[in-house]
Parts: C-alpha cells; structure tokens; sequence
C-alpha cells in the first residue's frame, strides 16, 4: 500500500479494507454465451475447463473466471462484443461460473504470441471469502522455448511454474485446475 503524506495540518485518511467479492447478483453478471468466447465448433475452437478448489481440496461450487486471450495471431481483440454475442465474432473475454463440482469451462481459441512471450490466458477468479480478486495466468504446454524464456515463468521454482502451464488433452482441448490455497496452489500475480 502507498502511502500519500497531506500538506502539513490536513487529517490523514486511511484506504477503506477490502470486501470481499460477492454475493454474486444476476444482474450485470451473467448474460448468454458469457462462456462461448468464439463460437463451440467453429474453426479453431477448444475447451479450457477445469476445477477451482479450495486449501483444503474441495471443489468450489460458487466461483466466477473470466478469461482474456490474445487471437491465433496474437492480435488483440478490439471487437465490441463481450457481453453481446453474436455466434461468430472473436472479442477474447469470456466469463464462467463454477457447476457444483466446482467445473468451469470456456469455448475460445488457442492464444498466440501477442510480443514473443509465451502464449498464455489472463485468469481473474472471484469467489466467497476472497477479499479481492485473483489473478493469474494459464500458459499453453507447447512452445518449451519460449515458456523457458518466459519472464514471468523463470521467475518460479519448476513446482511454482507448473501451476500455471496447463494440460493438452487427446481432442486438443486444455485443461487447467486452479487451486486458491495449499500445497498445490496455484501462483497469483499481485498488482
């Protein structure tokens, strides 16, 4: 936290704490196809699925992801679009509520390399008892060059590292758990 010193002889005011996030309302949350970031089927188009858990192992059944990636060509999407889906434009947001078993998943693309780096998801996770959103990436497992040259990724202990690196399965899809706490925790990026 930064600290502004007033003028001499002005009160110092002290940053209201954090809330934390939710109840979740309907309203302004959730809209249609808020999980189809491209069209299910289309060209190009897999699954990023996984599980969000708790430190001790359990599946949240009540959190949000949103996701943000970069197109095939690593261009950033500049659509209008994000809460109004029109089945065949790319706007590269999309937003996803946990099921039951604590599962969330997207239909997007595959990212590119938007300057060089390693091509990767920006996750943002919300759920009960968090103070503040969470943060955090989800690294394609392919190009080994350049998620060795990552900035980000060399910075990590390999355990630390693999948290964020997900899993290609048989149909090309991506699967990513993110755990919020314990042994497996996942690495969250502060701002």
């Amino acid at each position: 936290m930064v600290q502004i010193t007033p003028p001499a002889g002005d009160k110092v005011i002290e940053p209201s704490p954090g809330q934390t996030v939710g109840p979740f309302f309907a309203f302004g949350l959730i809209y249609p196809d808020m999980h189809e970031v491209a069209f299910p089927h289309s060209k190009g188009a897999i699954v990023v699925g996984g599980t969000v858990f708790d430190g001790a192992g359990a599946a949240i059944p009540d959190a949000v992801i949103e996701i943000w990636g970069a197109d095939e060509d690593g261009q950033i999407s500049r659509e209008r679009g994000a809460f109004r889906r029109d089945d065949h434009t790319f706007t590269g947001f999309g937003r996803a509520a946990t099921t039951d078993d604590g599962h969330y998943e997207f239909w997007t693309r595959n990212p590119g390399s938007v300057a060089g780096e390693a091509p990767f998801y920006s996750v943002v996770v919300f759920a009960r008892g968090l103070p503040d959103k969470l943060v955090t990436r989800i690294y394609l497992p392919e190009d080994e060059d350049r998620l060795a040259a990552d900035p980000l990724l060399a910075s990590l202990s390999p355990e630390e590292r693999a948290t964020l690196i997900a899993t290609r399965t048989p149909a090309g899809y991506l699967q990513h758990d993110i755990h919020l706490q314990g042994e497996k925790e996942t690495v969250f990026l502060a701002f």
